[in-house]
């Protein structure tokens, strides 16, 4: 896994001296200074005496803090919400694909996944969660920045590290957070302490599901009928990567960079083609027409509501060899090549199908190369290409009403008409 360097979640890398630590053993008074010495949990904590700046040196970090959250992790993690093994997914290869790309690089820019009541498209959004890497992030930052990406740092962090104090930095697995369809939109946002701002003169700022989304997964059950100020507000965020809070004169930013993944039922209503363009990735899902595979759905659900932690057990071992796979392709898809007569060959299908902007040119080279590092290898081949573009570009052809023929069939139509 590219972004794990080790198991511990209380890995502590320091980046370079700091100038004004804020500690409680060192204190400022009107006489002068005040030194001491404290220990929390085995990290010793040294003012030293006659520099103009202040040096701490972290003595160890004491195994019981990381046994401590390690069990409180178990703990948690025990009393959630049993989630259905996304190895138990029966069928829906289409939609299971596209999801496992999205995690291999986030870049791709998300899916959105249309299709009958009843398929398993949340259901099976949601199994995902446990096949999710860990990432670093600061420790006790709302805003999950990487310290080591300028681009996805909160504003505190970014002025922190422009300071030269220490960062310290945490294994933590990516969020997926769920957007509900009746939210608020200070919910979503953030919302600013108006009393405390006016009061202290302090931009106190309550994070919402966006901060709590960045460098995660946003999933938006039901898309379609989210509402349309809602939907501006993901637009915003979805384009620029941060998101704004404008109110009362005062403007607090901050980074906004996220997975976005929607399902919906397309009996529902149509969403907003500017919506639509911003998922990197679209998949059709349909019923089951298969009577044996229709026993087998009904009879691994049932499996799974009688006893869902032994049903979970069972799918241990696939569910471990998929994350190692997931682990694996994107420690090496920084590796993977891809041709430049097939870089050609992806531009012009976009071109002869009119499709509108480059997304889908980047978006496709994104997917192959995630494709062809989910398979284990470093370059891509027209075959990957054929795979993923009916899903890359399906949802950006300009809408043809007297059109009967699907639009990824028409893809695929192209896709062969340009590589022979």
């Amino acid at each position: 896994m590219a972004t794990i360097l080790g198991t511990s979640s209380a890995a502590i890398l320091a980046y370079r001296p700091f100038s004004k630590p804020s500690i409680p053993s060192l204190s400022l008074t009107s006489s002068g200074l005040s030194f001491g010495r404290e220990s929390y949990g085995g990290i010793g904590l040294v003012g030293k005496k006659g520099r103009p700046q202040f040096h701490v040196a972290v003595a160890c970090v004491a195994t019981d803090i990381g046994s401590v959250e390690e069990a409180q992790k178990l703990a948690s993690k025990e009393n959630q919400r049993p989630v259905y093994p996304f190895a138990a997914i029966v069928g829906q290869d289409e939609m299971k694909l596209c999801l496992l790309l999205n995690v291999i690089d986030p870049k791709i820019g998300g899916v959105m996944i249309m299709g009958d009541r009843g398929t398993g498209k949340s259901t099976t959004v949601r199994s995902l969660v446990d096949l999710l890497p860990e990432i670093k992030v600061v420790a006790g930052d709302p805003y999950n920045s990487d310290p080591e990406d300028p681009e996805s740092m909160g504003i505190e962090v970014r002025e922190s590290v422009v300071k030269g104090e220490n960062l310290t930095v945490v294994m933590t697995k990516i969020n997926m957070v769920d957007l509900p369809l009746g939210a608020t939109e200070d919910r979503v946002c953030g919302t600013i302490d108006i009393e405390k701002a006016l009061t202290e003169g302090v931009k106190a700022f309550e994070p919402g599901l966006l901060a709590k989304a960045n460098r995660g997964i946003l999933y938006v059950d039901e898309v379609n009928l989210l509402d349309d100020h809602l939907v501006d507000v993901l637009l915003d965020s979805a384009a620029s990567g941060w998101n704004t809070v404008e109110r009362e004169g005062i403007s607090i930013s901050h980074p906004a960079r996220f997975i976005l993944i929607g399902s919906g039922n397309p009996e529902e209503g149509e969403l907003r083609p500017q919506l639509l363009d911003r998922f990197g990735m679209h998949a059709q899902v349909g019923t089951v027409r298969d009577a044996e595979l229709r026993v087998k759905i009904v009879e691994e659900r049932a499996r799974f509501d009688k006893n869902p932690k032994e049903f979970r057990h069972s799918y241990k071992a696939e569910q471990e060899k998929l994350r190692q796979q997931i682990a694996s392709a994107r420690a090496c898809l920084s590796s993977v090549q891809i041709d430049h007569d097939l870089k050609v060959k992806i531009s012009k299908v976009c071109a002869e199908l009119n499709v509108d902007g480059l997304r889908g040119d980047i978006v496709t080279n994104r997917a192959a190369k995630s494709l062809a590092a989910l398979k284990g290898r470093d370059q891509v081949t027209a075959e990957d290409i054929a795979t993923v573009i009916p899903n890359c570009l399906r949802h950006r052809l300009r809408k043809d009403p007297l059109e009967s023929i699907d639009s990824g069939l028409l893809v695929i139509e192209k896709f062969y008409e340009v590589f022979s």
